[in-house]
Parts: structure tokens; sequence; C-alpha cells
């Protein structure tokens, strides 16, 4: 994690920037740096303007914006009554596979899913295993 948030901020005008300063995060956690190029590249599209607080907010706020939300979403995970998959990587440098266990356990019936190859994205190749998994939730 030290090496994740111990680099320099990219200049958040600068599309490209922004997109390597997320691909290089990716390969950091062990995922796709191009496909998280790619997706920081859209968010940055769409990102209503261009001044470098509005695409930093956009850019980084997504990713931590629900951590510590009000009330508490943990407390909140047994009233879940819809049939919920966990999906979780293996590779996950950021979170063990522990707390993917730990999240299915208090999901009344929830079932854990744990990609081998996968660290915090879903790869494209894991798309049809995740999709085969949703659709036997029942």
């Amino acid at each position: 994690m030290s090496r994740l948030f111990a680099r320099p901020m990219p200049d958040w005008t600068d599309r490209e920037a922004v997109a390597e300063f997320a691909a290089a995060g990716a390969e950091i956690l062990g995922d796709d740096p191009v496909a998280t190029r790619a997706i920081a590249a859209r968010i940055w599209d769409r990102t209503p303007g261009t001044a470098p607080p509005v695409q930093m907010a956009n850019q980084i706020g997504m990713v931590f914006s629900r951590l510590d939300c009000k009330p508490r979403w943990r407390e909140r995970l047994p009233e879940i009554e819809v049939p919920t998959l966990i999906v979780h990587g293996r590779r996950d440098r950021f979170f063990p596979v522990g707390n993917g266990e730990a999240i299915a356990r208090e999901i009344p019936g929830a079932r854990l899913l744990v990609l081998k190859e996968a660290a915090t994205a879903i790869p494209d190749a894991a798309v049809g295993e995740v999709t085969e998994a949703m659709l036997t939730l029942g």
C-alpha cells in the first residue's frame, strides 16, 4: 500500500497522465493496467470539467466515496434479502480474501466466488465465470 499511495499525483488536466496514473496503480494492485487505463480514460472523458480538483475528485472519489458511509454498511449486511454474489480476487493485495469471506458470512444465503487470477478488478477472462455464478444464484 505504501507503493500505491507514495506515487506523485498526475496532472489532472492531462487525460493521458491520469490514465497512466491509474494503469500504474492497477499494476501495483495486480490488476490489468491496459483495462484500467481504458476505464480511467472513459471516466476522464465523462467528467463534467477539466479543472484538476474536479478530475481528481471524480477519479479517486468514486473508489473511496462509500468506504465510510453512514449508516455503517457492515451492520446493514444482514438486512440484504436478495440473492447475493460476492466476487473476490485471490491476488487482491489491498483486501485479503478473508474480507470477501467475512462479507459473505454476514449476508444471509450469500455465495462467494473467488477468482484465482484476479486482483481488485474482474478481468475480462473471468466474465463468463462471474456471469454463470450470477445466473445460478436463484
